[in-house]
């Protein structure tokens, strides 16, 4: 008889476990006004981005510093602002840092056009202020439009940068044209070049940054435990995507779509597939609108969490715990619903631990904790 009763409290202590594993959120900084993105500093610290043009470094106590000095001049409205930040691969040697923001015109105050622009530069060693600032990409053309920047970033193995560009919603059919950088996903060197085995180098009517396209408004994008690039983007009305992403493929906006025009109705001819165009890894309907994306490649959530992706949800204000076989999503899990706040960037942090922000007017970096 006690040999049930063993297996009983084995299954209670296992439950129990289970139970721990799921995280709390911890509040590390906050009156951050509508942060976008967080890169991890040495020493603990953050370094934040905030979409009215501010970048701002957060002590490992919390304390969120001035806004630095050199941040170039910003095109604030809508959805443009400063976006995106990572750290250079060799950040701790060459303390050089990427970014993408909306970028203005060169018209005096009042220009109406803009588009989405990559910069980069080095923040001093006391963290007081951006040094050598240099625009390295400018997406073509500017285009006089509030929406759809998409401006997420990642660094390759191979030591180029690609990037995320929306199609700025009223241009939705230069998604497909190979001649603008609008709703593509580009690929440049630390200088701004395009590299010679880009797909589309040497095409006639096509510009040589380009690495995909038929994208509508990239908003996360990263690396994956098989090697693959990532990509995660908003949907019209329902539809919203993941994608892998390959060289010089076409993923179909707006030709194809599970979305809708917005109030009802058909987008062109209310396909979902259509041959040389790529089909989503998985896709929301109704959109969620995901922003932020990260693995977890650490056990400190336990080993279940482990190669599980992360993406945040501005639309329902919950962040999605997404299990995958391979390349298919076999389950999706709600956290952080109780405080049901915008999650606009995730990441994976040094500590292994996973970070959001929240995009508020008072926003928050959180520490989800085990």
């Amino acid at each position: 008889m006690r040999f049930p009763r063993l297996l009983a409290g084995l299954a209670i202590l296992f439950a129990g476990s289970a139970a721990m594993a799921e995280p709390r959120p911890v509040v590390v900084a906050s009156g951050l006004e509508n942060p976008w993105a967080v890169a991890f500093l040495p020493s603990g610290r953050y370094l934040v981005t905030e979409k009215l043009g501010r970048m701002r470094v957060i002590e490992p106590d919390g304390k969120v510093g001035a806004p630095l000095p050199g941040v170039p001049r910003v095109a604030i409205g809508g959805q443009g602002g400063l976006l995106d930040v990572v750290l250079d691969s060799a950040f701790e040697s060459n303390r050089t840092i990427y970014f993408c923001f909306s970028e203005p015109d060169n018209e005096p105050e009042g220009g109406r056009t803009n588009s989405t622009a990559l910069a980069r530069a080095q923040l001093t060693a006391d963290r007081t202020r951006l040094e050598n600032v240099r625009v390295i990409f400018s997406q073509r053309p500017k285009v006089a439009s509030r929406n759809h920047f998409g401006c997420r970033i990642a660094e390759g193995r191979d030591g180029n940068l690609y990037m995320t560009t929306g199609e700025r919603f009223s241009r939705k059919e230069d998604a497909q044209l190979l001649n603008n950088h609008l709703g593509k996903i580009i690929r440049v060197a630390k200088d701004g070049a395009a590299p010679p085995d880009n797909p589309f180098v040497g095409q006639a009517d096509a510009l040589p940054e380009i690495w995909s396209y038929g994208h509508r408004n990239g908003q996360g994008l990263t690396w994956g435990p098989d090697g693959r690039l990532w990509e995660i983007e908003h949907g019209p009305q329902g539809g919203d995507e993941i994608n892998i992403v390959q060289p010089g493929h076409n993923y179909g906006w707006p030709v194809i779509t599970y979305g809708e025009n917005y109030g009802g109705g058909k987008i062109g001819d209310g396909i979902t597939a259509k041959e040389g165009m790529d089909q989503p890894l998985h896709y929301w309907v109704p959109s969620i609108a995901p922003s932020g994306m990260a693995f977890l490649n650490s056990d400190r959530y336990g080993k279940g969490w482990r190669g599980n992706l992360f993406v945040g949800s501005l639309k329902f204000g919950y962040l999605d715990r997404i299990e995958l076989q391979g390349a298919k999503v076999v389950a999706e899990h709600k956290l952080l619903e109780e405080g049901r706040a915008r999650i606009r960037d995730v990441r994976q942090g040094p500590d292994g631990l996973i970070y959001v922000l929240t995009d508020q007017t008072n926003g928050q970096l959180i520490r989800l904790q085990p």
